[in-house]
Formats: C-alpha cells, sequence, structure tokens
C-alpha cells in the first residue's frame, strides 16, 4: 500500500500547495477574514502532507540494534503529530480570525475574486479527494466507511481523505460566509464562517487523534489474518493444541506475530524443530505481512496456569480469551 499511499499525499500535496497561495492572494486583496482561515487550512494541510511522507520513509528504514523491530511505527507517530497540528494551528487560528472579525466587522471587497478563488479551489480539492477515496474505496471492501476506517492500519489514506472532506466542507462554509457577507450587508458573516471552519477543523483533528492513537499505541491485526493463522497451526499434524496467539501491527504492511503452541509429547527436539520451521513457512509463505514471527512452545496446562497467575482471565478458556 505504500505506492498507493504516496500516491494520495502527493496529490493532496500538490493540489492544497496551489490553493494556499491563491487562498492568501485572495484574503490580502479582498480582505476576507474566511478566506484567510482557507489559507490557513490548505498550508496545514500541505505541510501535513510532507510530514506523512516524512513518516513513510522513517518507517521504511531497517531494522538496527536500537530498533530491532524496525521503524513502522513512525508513520503512525507523524500521523498522530498531523492531528495535532490540525488542531492547534489550522482550527486555532481560524477560530481566532474569526472572533476577531465577529467582533470588529469590515467590508469585504472584490467578492468576485473570492469567488473564482473558491471555485478554483474546488476544482482542486475535489480532485485530490477523489484520488484519497478511490484509493480507500480499493482497501474497503464490503465493510462500512466507519468500520473500515477504525480497522485501516493506514492512515495516510484515511487522513487524507478527511482533511480532502474538511476542505471541501470549509470551502462551501466560506463561499456562504463570504456571500452573506457581501449580499445581506452582514460583514461579521464572513468571521462566523470563518468560526465554523475552524470548528469543521477541529472536528476532524479529534477523529483522527483518536484513529491514530489506537495505531500508535498498537492495535492487532484483522481478525480475518488471525483467524486463517490459527487455522494453518490447528491443522498442522504434530500440533496438539494452539494456545494462543497475539498480534501487532508495527505499519500498515508489518506485524509482529507470537504464538504458543502445545506440540504433541511423543516428539523429539528435532521433530519440535521442524514443526516450527515448517509453521512458520507456511504462516510467512501466505502472509508476507507477517514480518516477525515468534513460536514459544509451551504444554496448555502451563499456559493456563501462567495466564492464571497474571490475571488475564477467571474462567474464562484461553482459546477464547485471545480472541
Amino acid at each position: 500500500m505504500a505506492a498507493g499511499s504516496k500516491k494520495v499525499i502527493y496529490a493532496a500535496l500538490i493540489g492544497n500547495a496551489l490553493i494556499a497561495v491563491t487562498k492568501f492572494a485572495a484574503s490580502v486583496y479582498t480582505g476576507s477574514s474566511a478566506m484567510l482561515s482557507e489559507g490557513i487550512h490548505s498550508l496545514v494541510d500541505t505541510g501535513n502532507q510532507g510530514l506523512l511522507l516524512y513518516g513513510l520513509r522513517k518507517s521504511e528504514q531497517p531494522a538496527d540494534e536500537q530498533h530491532p523491530f524496525g521503524y513502522g511505527a513512525e508513520l503512525y507517530f507523524w500521523a498522530f503529530v498531523v492531528a495535532i497540528l490540525i488542531f492547534a494551528v489550522g482550527a486555532g487560528v481560524s477560530i481566532y480570525e474569526g472572533i476577531d472579525k465577529v467582533l470588529h466587522p469590515h467590508a469585504i471587497t472584490s467578492i468576485s475574486v473570492n469567488f473564482v478563488v473558491l471555485g478554483l479551489a474546488c476544482i482542486f480539492e475535489g480532485v485530490a479527494w477523489w484520488i484519497a477515496y478511490r484509493a480507500f474505496e480499493s482497501t474497503r471492501g464490503k465493510r462500512g466507511f466507519l468500520e473500515a476506517v477504525r480497522q485501516s492500519k493506514d492512515p495516510t489514506v484515511f487522513t487524507v481523505l478527511f482533511e480532502d472532506t474538511a476542505a471541501m466542507l470549509g470551502l462551501f462554509v466560506a463561499f456562504f460566509g463570504i456571500a452573506g457577507a457581501a449580499w445581506l450587508g452582514l460583514p461579521w458573516l464572513d468571521g462566523a464562517a470563518s468560526i465554523v471552519i475552524g470548528v469543521i477543523l477541529a472536528v476532524t483533528a479529534l477523529l483522527l487523534a483518536i484513529e491514530t492513537k489506537g495505531l500508535l499505541i498498537g492495535e492487532a491485526a484483522a481478525p480475518e489474518l488471525t483467524g486463517d493463522i490459527r487455522a494453518i497451526v490447528e491443522a498442522t499434524a504434530t500440533v496438539d493444541k494452539l494456545n494462543e496467539v497475539r498480534t501487532l501491527h508495527r505499519g500498515p504492511n508489518d506485524v509482529l506475530l507470537a504464538l504458543s503452541v502445545d506440540f504433541e509429547d511423543n516428539l523429539t527436539a528435532g521433530k519440535v524443530e521442524d514443526a516450527i520451521y515448517q509453521l512458520e513457512n507456511a504462516i510467512k509463505q501466505r502472509f508476507p505481512i507477517v514480518r516477525r514471527l515468534f513460536i514459544e512452545v509451551q504444554s496448555a496446562a502451563h499456559h493456563d496456569e501462567m495466564l492464571a497467575r497474571a490475571g488475564l482471565y477467571d474462567d474464562t478458556p484461553p482459546e477464547k480469551a485471545d480472541r
């Protein structure tokens, strides 16, 4: 998904950079508070796309002695930073500017310039939004929209999609605010539009922060992948029982897998080694996303005892506790 993610980010970066320049020029020329907020919005989005690209590049670094499991989580960290920036800079400045304009309203000049810029921005943002939406749809499958966002392990796609959606909403708000200020003779509506744009950005930032926080602290792989891995292990002739499956996404395409397996008691140490080797090959060949795999050889009784001692479950069987 890295190539697809980069395409989405580059499209958004180019579009937002062009839009930011035109919005700032229009805000200076016309004195529109809503247009200034939109310019700040596009500038923040441009910087955010740069951070996501940086996060993608850092996440591709190979593992080293200091980070033996790699740098995949770098992408999750920078996606979280993006959410914070949208809230602190985008929403904060837009709301502040809007309040100032409401308290000290002044007329907007050259309304037509604002409308031309908003129209061009709609075209640029629309193209970027469509590219992000198509990339998101290609991974959504039959899941609902919100479910797909919650289960997505690639924050770049849904972050850009959320940003572009907020941008489109902001453009409509700016249009009605500027139009109302000019045609109704109520200049404070321009400031009110800026406040609404700030609120839209704040809500977007909150949603992104919630989703990226889950990825940053660690989320399990999709239930489908876990179920298939369970089936592979349980179908292995030398396995008496699969005690536990633990998965952790270190990046969109990087899963850490830990298994606790009870092998048949009559196996020699060499036979167990061969069985582990065959299991690792079978799992990694079918799921290349599993980059690191650790198999613990443990009797079911000992596994239950250790879980009970750690207080991880009471009367719940371990085969259900890990689901």
